[in-house]
């Protein structure tokens, strides 16, 4: 899947709210460049960003953002 695809789903689970989103993708990478996680398959997140990996996430549903419906 292309990057434009995944954000494209990204911003739909954050009824379109760049700001929003982009607060979400640099919270989320931030943990993950301190020691998180990543809640993706290891094989799919093998030479990933931080970022990529926090908008693929949100993208797929398995991470919600708080406040956003």
């Amino acid at each position: 899947m292309r990057l434009e695809e995944i954000l494209a789903q990204a911003l739909e689970k954050v009824n379109n709210d760049r700001y929003v989103l982009s607060v979400a993708v640099g919270q989320r990478a931030d943990e993950l460049s301190k020691g998180a996680k990543p809640l993706l398959d290891s094989e799919q997140t093998k030479n990933m960003k931080y970022t990529d990996i926090a908008i693929k996430e949100i993208a797929s549903g398995i991470l919600v953002i708080d406040g956003v419906e």
